[in-house]
């Protein structure tokens, strides 16, 4: 039971851990090599992508998606899907993929001549599922080692800290002075109707005994 209640535990935490790291905000470093804007069919991987911009046509086979292409600080390409988020999930309310797109591609640059940039997004890069990371901003940088502290991921992990450490330790206090007291009762109730009918066994036995006797 214990193995079975460790398994459900760490599984629930596995998944919440994996929510919270494809929704928070992320920050990279990169060189916006390229824009573009390409026809997506969506299949199976559709559940990471975004809805249509605000305003247009809810189209659920195919649709046009702007795209943003990177070259990251440590060298390695990263590709960024530029899609708003309107009033859905997650809440970044973001309504201007249009007004994004031309400011990464006004940052374009070479290798050469870099221009770096810091790229805030959500979401994850899976080349076999097909799915790429949502831009959320971007803004330029003096350089690659610039150091970006993600203020306000600690405080929404500290906010949800705190949170599930408040509803635990009302849930201890609750189950100490609510629930322990009726298992106990329950329990005790168990073992006083156990000891009577163990009581009333031996009588029973006892009488059998003074006929046998007989």
């Amino acid at each position: 039971m214990n193995y079975v209640r460790w398994t459900v535990f760490i599984l629930f935490w596995l998944c919440v851990g994996a929510f919270l790291h494809y929704t928070l905000p992320q920050n990279d470093v990169a060189r916006v090599v390229d824009t573009f804007e390409k026809r997506q069919d969506f299949g199976e991987n559709s559940l990471f992508w975004a809805a249509p911009d605000s305003g247009n046509a809810d189209l659920v086979v195919n649709r046009d998606v702007l795209f943003i292409q990177t070259v990251r600080s440590n060298g390695k390409p990263m590709v960024y899907r530029n899609e708003d988020t309107s009033w859905g999930w997650p809440p970044y309310f973001k309504f201007d993929t249009t007004n994004l797109q031309t400011e990464a591609a006004d940052l374009k640059s070479t290798k050469d001549n870099p221009q770096w940039v810091v790229i805030r997004h959500y979401g994850w890069r899976n080349e076999f599922l097909t799915i790429f990371p949502n831009a959320v901003s971007i803004r330029p940088v003096d350089g690659p080692d610039v150091q970006i502290v993600p203020w306000l991921n600690i405080i929404i992990l500290t906010a949800l800290a705190a949170l599930v450490w408040a509803v635990w330790v009302r849930w201890r206090r609750f189950r100490r002075t609510r629930i322990d007291p009726v298992l106990e009762d329950v329990s005790d109730s168990f073992e006083a109707a156990g000891d009577s009918l163990a009581e009333g066994r031996g009588r029973f036995r006892r009488w059998l005994d003074s006929w046998r006797q007989k």
